[in-house]
């Protein structure tokens, strides 16, 4: 009846601009009483994605901290260079094109048109080496490239390249390198903050916007989609491919309490659980509004690890007794609990992976307490507790630490248990303070078995002492043993040396192993899809009906 309103005398052009202004305004009066078309809801009203992250976020750094919490942030605001497909191939990310010299000393990136700052800077190549130089003063394999690395040289904005020593043939990799420290790249004014600093600003050039002015720790994370992120053309798969974004905000909730995650997703108040108990995985399976997705196919493993530089554990001989004290079934089984989600594997590198090796030397993943209590005498243990920290709202891990004072006191160790929530143990394991002035012994913690495949990606095997990985082991053989492994250039060659440093790693005691496992995201049922399958935690690609 409102087209009949029009006066007969308006001209083509005024009726049509009278016929739009009548439309907007019905279709305004509709929105404000409940009644607009399903597709005008869905065109104006934003879609929220709510999940609950494996723990608490405090920490925001991911180059400062291995915590994959901390790493999962980095996915959703910042890029990288290149990324890892779901086959563990290496693809280009924020690179275009690369060249490398006939003599593999000089190798040449251009970065893609179109990458920007959240701040609407572009990215540069100077942010790119900054971004670089800053990860491999922290991580494990960036730590080895470094050695290789004569010089860069940033001919112009969009151009970078790494000057080698001598041939690295595993350069891709290691800018590829999927879980933590995953090589972010950041403007080069926050990059230039030294590695063993915690960055001031969150600006990337990734897929999402980091919302500061909504950050509350311990209640919520929020994140909104990057208008001007150009993914690539490539379908996503694993942290590689079009990194497209469906949905205009990312909510992450923080609920400690297991059961109290379980009832806001039945209730439809959260539509993902990253990481649930698995306790409650048979409650999940035989509800149909759940789904569990195994979005890690490649699974973790479990370990615990020496602080090296204070007693008892900076005693080699103590650090054995202790790898003999602690068995892996009960861990698995107290831990996980769900028959055929574990599994037992002595091995520092997964087992069924590429350089997995029986060849374990002394440690037999079988908690032996006769023998690490005669270990521990022949030692000349005196009682020095350890200080053992267990977190409380880290359903992955949290009773493992249970597990590991039993057996460590059932061989003659002393154990102080001290419970905290994660971020304060993640905080806390970075302090080289004495155990009895806010120090540690040791820990407890998961990696995605993308961390643990090799000993240059391996933290554990991080040993150039202070600027290792926390528990400080300092131990030039093995790192001379992971310049050999990349300098190798045959797989049976590479093999040999992983196994070598595997042998090493135990002899030394780096950590103790203690087996792998698999884990899921509960989801609900037909309201998420397009969940990435990768190392790490990725929430692009994912559609909410």
């Amino acid at each position: 009846m409102w087209q009949q309103s029009v006066p007969k005398t308006a001209s083509p052009r005024d009726r049509g601009r009278i016929l739009r202004r009548a439309a907007r305004v019905l279709a305004a009066l509709a929105l404000l009483a409940g009644l607009a078309p399903r597709a005008a809801v869905g065109q104006g009203a934003p879609v929220t994605m709510r999940m609950v992250p494996q723990t608490n976020i405090a920490i925001l750094d991911p180059i400062w901290t291995t915590a994959n919490v901390t790493r999962n942030h980095g996915y959703m605001i910042y890029d990288t260079l290149f990324g890892t497909d779901a086959e563990g191939k290496i693809k280009p990310q924020m690179v275009d094109k690369w060249t490398t010299s006939k003599d593999g000393k000089l190798w040449t990136f251009t970065l893609r048109d179109g990458l920007e700052f959240h701040d609407g800077a572009p990215v540069t190549s100077e942010d790119v080496v900054a971004s670089l130089k800053r990860w491999s003063s922290r991580d494990s394999f960036g730590g080895v490239l470094a050695g290789f690395i004569d010089h860069y040289e940033t001919p112009d904005a969009k151009t970078f390249r790494l000057v080698l020593k001598e041939p690295f043939g595993l350069v891709l990799e290691a800018l590829g390198k999927p879980s933590s420290n995953v090589p972010f790249i950041m403007p080069k004014r926050i990059a230039d903050t030294p590695g063993d600093q915690q960055i001031k600003e969150t600006i990337g050039s990734g897929p999402f916007i980091f919302k500061a002015d909504e950050f509350r720790p311990g209640e919520r994370v929020v994140y909104v989609k990057n208008p001007r992120y150009k993914p690539r053309e490539e379908p996503a798969s694993g942290t590689a491919g079009g990194k497209r974004v469906y949905v205009d905000r990312v909510e992450w909730v923080i609920i400690r309490d297991p059961q109290t995650q379980l009832n806001a997703l039945l209730a439809g108040e959260v539509d993902l659980i990253e990481e649930p108990a698995a306790e409650q995985y048979a409650t999940m399976r035989a509800s149909p509004s759940i789904e569990l997705v195994e979005v890690q196919p490649a699974g973790g493993q479990f370990i615990f690890r020496f602080n090296h530089l204070h007693p008892p554990f900076d005693d080699v001989r103590i650090r054995r007794a202790a790898m003999v004290a602690l068995g892996e079934e009960q861990m698995l089984k107290t831990q996980v609990g769900v028959p055929g989600l574990y599994q037992f594997c002595k091995s520092v590198y997964p087992c069924g992976s590429t350089y997995a090796s029986d060849n374990t030397s002394f440690y037999t993943g079988v908690a032996d307490p006769k023998k690490a209590h005669q270990m521990l005498e022949e030692a000349g243990y005196k009682g020095t507790p350890v200080v053992l920290m267990r977190p409380t709202d880290l359903a992955g891990i949290s009773k493992l630490p249970l597990v590991a004072k039993q057996q460590l006191e059932q061989a003659g160790f002393v154990v102080d248990l001290q419970t905290m929530d994660w971020q304060t143990l993640v905080a806390r394991r970075t302090k080289k303070d004495p155990p009895n002035a806010g120090g540690w012994n040791a820990f407890m913690t998961s990696w995605n078995s993308a961390d643990v495949m090799t000993p240059v990606t391996m933290a554990m095997m991080n040993a150039r002492g202070d600027k290792g990985w926390f528990g400080w082991d300092n131990d030039p053989q093995l790192e001379e043993i992971k310049a050999r492994f990349v300098r190798a250039t045959t797989d049976t060659e590479r093999k040999k040396i992983a196994e070598q440093a595997q042998l090493r790693a135990i002899d030394t005691a780096t950590h103790v192993p203690l087996g792998q496992y698999h884990s899921f995201a509960a989801v609900r049922r037909g309201v998420l899809s397009g969940l990435v399958h990768a190392d790490s935690q990725v929430y692009w690609n994912i559609k909410k009906s």
